[in-house]
């Protein structure tokens, strides 16, 4: 059971979702909608969901009912679409071959795997961990920077996004993930502003003219703590705002000046999301540690890593992980040949074409709607910013809510970020008239709530 529907900042009794519940589910889905709201605990942005899923495949999902999606969504796993061939045909050779590895065994797969990994990987990105999920990747880079470092303190970016998880959680910014927790989160989790050009805090117009206030806001806060192990942060937010040229480059030195690590999180943006295999390349930067998930396993199985400098390779003394699917050979295998489809059909490069055409189409279409406050993305994770007024900026979260439910209605998932951003995020695999389709779906909805 999954959810079709995701928008954060949505109340679970919005007036927009009521009138899907009543109008859009089926008899079919009708009754494991009721059994899965009395089973699992309630939480925002999952639980109750509202539709069904019986079938995924390629770039569509469908309900009981038989109602079908593009999904523009996909929790950011589908890079190479729902159930590649390929991918299926390989897990099922893996289970005939060898289905579990205890952990203090090795396996060819999951050695394979570390070693492809390290060779993607720009730079001296190297060593490598693998967990289930990519909190715990993350959990596993923050424990590798205080051993390095001897420090504990963080520094990450208000409204980011790293995982559900305790410590994940605490160098996260969503207040969604942090408000709940009674009593303190992790200790030394210093946050600053995040990048996010259009909404500036400085209301300067652009960076040529700005001299990255934000990135010396970084640099401000590891000097004045002084003892920062690490810097985490998501190098294209996924909501998505792209860091304004020379962000990173500046970010990079400062962490290099005060002795910090940086630490880029990719469990979204990785493996060619962005148009290059990883999203801070665009950048010209290399991290000290990278983590991976999410698409890592094909949309079939999870998988994270954690990948980082050969000379952090510095916990053989104690445990960081110790996870009871660390090598997993299934996993492994799946993640390999994700990896392997990736590269073969040049799924990487499409993303960097598909992602310009569709780009080329919103800002051409939609330049003159009012209610289109900003579009951005870089490949296929692009969104715009649905305003009310273009001029003071401010949010339109119940019109983005109401085009969301037109494009659902219309065939079209995806999610929406910050309440306002319409975000849309294909698979890779995704031939282009499906995308024209999609895109005409979503601009004439636009169109029609201005």
């Amino acid at each position: 059971m999954a959810q079709i529907v995701h928008t954060e900042g949505e109340s679970n009794t919005s007036g927009a979702r009521k009138a899907w519940l009543e109008k859009s589910i089926g008899p079919n889905s009708a009754p494991l909608l009721k059994r899965d709201a009395d089973a699992f605990l309630h939480q925002s942005l999952s639980s109750p969901c509202v539709s069904t899923i019986a079938k995924a495949e390629g770039i569509w999902i469908e309900d009981m009912d038989g109602r079908r999606y593009m999904d523009f969504h996909g929790n950011s796993v589908h890079h190479i679409g729902y159930g590649h061939p390929r991918l299926i045909e390989a897990i099922k050779a893996q289970l005939d071959d060898l289905p579990f590895s205890p952990r203090r065994f090795t396996n060819d797969p999951a050695v394979e795997l570390a070693e492809k990994l390290g060779e993607i990987a720009p730079g001296d990105l190297r060593k490598v961990l693998f967990t289930t999920g990519g909190s715990d990747a993350n959990e596993v880079a923050l424990k590798i920077a205080r051993a390095a470092t001897k420090r504990f303190k963080t520094v990450s970016f208000w409204d980011a996004f790293h995982g559900a998880g305790f410590g994940a959680a605490s160098v996260g910014g969503e207040a969604t993930f942090r408000s709940h927790i009674a009593g303190p989160l992790l200790p030394g989790t210093e946050h600053v502003a995040p990048f996010a050009c259009y909404r500036c805090p400085y209301n300067h117009p652009g960076p040529e003219t700005c001299g990255l206030a934000c990135a010396k806001m970084v640099d401000f806060v590891l000097e004045r703590e002084g003892d920062v192990a690490a810097v985490i942060a998501e190098p294209m937010r996924a909501v998505p705002y792209v860091p304004p040229p020379g962000f990173w480059k500046a970010v990079r030195e400062a962490c290099n000046r005060r002795g910090a690590l940086l630490i880029m999180d990719e469990i979204p943006t990785g493996l060619g999301k962005t148009g290059r295999m990883f999203a801070f390349e665009h950048d010209e930067i290399i991290p000290d540690i990278v983590t991976v998930g999410k698409a890592l396993g094909g949309g079939i199985l999870p998988i994270a890593a954690c990948v980082a400098r050969e000379d952090l390779d510095v916990c053989g003394d104690f445990a960081i992980g110790h996870y009871t699917h660390e090598k997993n050979p299934v996993t492994a295998r799946a993640a390999l040949t994700t990896i392997k489809i990736i590269k073969e059909e040049g799924l990487v490069e499409r993303s960097a074409e598909l992602g310009d055409h569709a780009m080329t189409r919103l800002n051409s279409e939609l330049l003159n709607v009012a209610i289109v406050g900003d579009i951005r993305g870089r490949g296929l994770m692009f969104g715009i910013e649905i305003v009310d007024d273009r001029a003071d900026k401010t949010p339109g979260n119940a019109r983005a809510e109401r085009i969301y439910y037109a494009c659902l209605e219309a065939g079209l998932s995806f999610k929406i970020s910050q309440g306002c951003v319409l975000t849309l995020s294909p698979p890779l695999t995704i031939a282009e008239e499906d995308l024209d389709r999609a895109l005409d779906i979503v601009i004439g909805a636009i169109k029609e709530a201005a």
